[in-house]
């Protein structure tokens, strides 16, 4: 039997202690109930303050699409508009409280997502579909792969299903580890040693939280331009790195961090014969959540890898990581299943791998306007 289904734009409260903020926490809600079905934990799950500090970003414009049943929240889609590049892109996350799922919620709201990224001028649509390790073992026979890469995703989950019957194509997967911290104080006495014999004197480490030095700002917008240039052309991802860094670039992305409560831990390596950096790696701290962190981007220059640098920066960080900011018990982190390179380095450090991520693609036609 069909519902009655409402659906409509979700007003963003000033802050959370309004009356009107009601809505807005009951659509944040909605969503740590389904990362809890999904993962079984809500340390992917946004807190209220945190999702209402992403409508500051001035890198991407966020709408939020509510479903409603007799008044109450039942569904939710957010929809990223990048606004510096790609342009023609709008990134869906749907999110449907169990008891609705499979009841035509996720398909009208997806369809009235669809219809308002089409008004803003966007044409390509991403979603996203998670995949929990123990779900890949349970689907193994049955396997779909993506349009570029490795990895599968279970093509009897309803998540497959869902994106499959409404018209998105499989591009590609991310695999999705965690680690506990801090780690193994012998564990990193090992892997430094490991490290630094393979590196041999040739290298140096410099660190810094939140800020880059003014000594390194060129070096760091010069790395981020080279390893974007050094990924393998094999690989057509769905987006590709077409910003070309700068200092400025760089320090208006440190400011927006900032603004956002964000802390960034970071470790570059320096290649002392050249005074070039040719490494560098991320760890993010949200504001409002010290225990779950983020591994971002990890980066090693083509030339200078077969040096163990990539293991040699990440354990450095997470060190540093550990000792600033003792309450993180987790940190998660998202890869290509194709580079061998970091999940090699990251099984070294203990991270298991907690699941997938299929990234979905469709093109919507673009509106054209009647002149008859």
């Amino acid at each position: 039997m069909a519902i009655d289904v409402k659906i409509e734009q979700l007003w963003i409260p000033d802050s959370l202690d309004t009356p009107d903020a009601a809505d807005f926490l009951a659509a944040v809600e909605v969503g740590r109930k389904v990362r809890m079905q999904t993962w079984g934990s809500d340390d992917l799950a946004y807190g209220p303050q945190e999702k209402l500090l992403e409508f500051a970003d001035p890198y991407e414009r966020q709408l939020i699409l509510v479903a409603k049943v007799d008044g109450a929240i039942v569904g939710t889609v957010d929809i990223a508009l990048p606004l510096t590049d790609h342009l023609d892109l709008a990134e869906l996350t749907l999110d449907i409280l169990p008891e609705f799922q499979r009841k035509g919620v996720g398909r009208r709201l997806l369809e009235a997502a669809e219809q308002l990224a089409r008004g803003e001028g966007r044409t390509m649509i991403l979603v996203d579909t998670n995949h929990p390790g123990a779900s890949l073992h349970e689907f193994e026979r049955a396997q779909l792969v993506p349009g570029s890469g490795q990895g599968f995703v279970p093509l009897e989950s309803r998540e497959v299903e869902f994106a499959q019957k409404t018209g998105y194509t499989l591009q590609h997967i991310e695999q999705f580890s965690s680690c506990l911290l801090p780690l193994d104080t012998k564990l990193v006495a090992d892997l430094q040693a490991e490290a630094e014999e393979a590196n041999n004197g040739r290298y140096r480490l410099h660190h810094w939280t939140d800020q880059c030095p003014d000594q390194w700002l060129e070096g760091v917008a010069a790395l981020e331009n080279q390893a974007g240039a050094d990924v393998d052309p094999s690989l057509e991802l769905p987006i590709e790195q077409d910003m070309v860094f700068d200092a400025g670039i760089l320090r208006e992305a440190e400011d927006v961090a900032i603004a956002q409560g964000r802390r960034t831990v970071v470790t570059a390596v320096e290649h002392i014969a050249t005074g070039a950096l040719v490494g560098l790696t991320t760890i993010t701290v949200l504001a409002h959540r010290a225990d779950v962190v983020f591994q971002d981007d990890t980066l090693v220059l083509q030339e200078h890898r077969g040096n163990k640098l990539g293991l040699l920066i990440k354990v450095a960080n997470m060190e540093r990581l550990s000792e600033q900011f003792p309450d993180a018990r987790i940190i998660y982190t998202w890869n290509a299943p194709e580079n061998r390179y970091l999940l090699t380095v990251n099984k070294q450090l203990g991270f298991q791998t907690a699941g997938v991520t299929g990234i979905w693609q469709k093109e919507l036609p673009t509106m054209h306007t009647s002149t008859s």
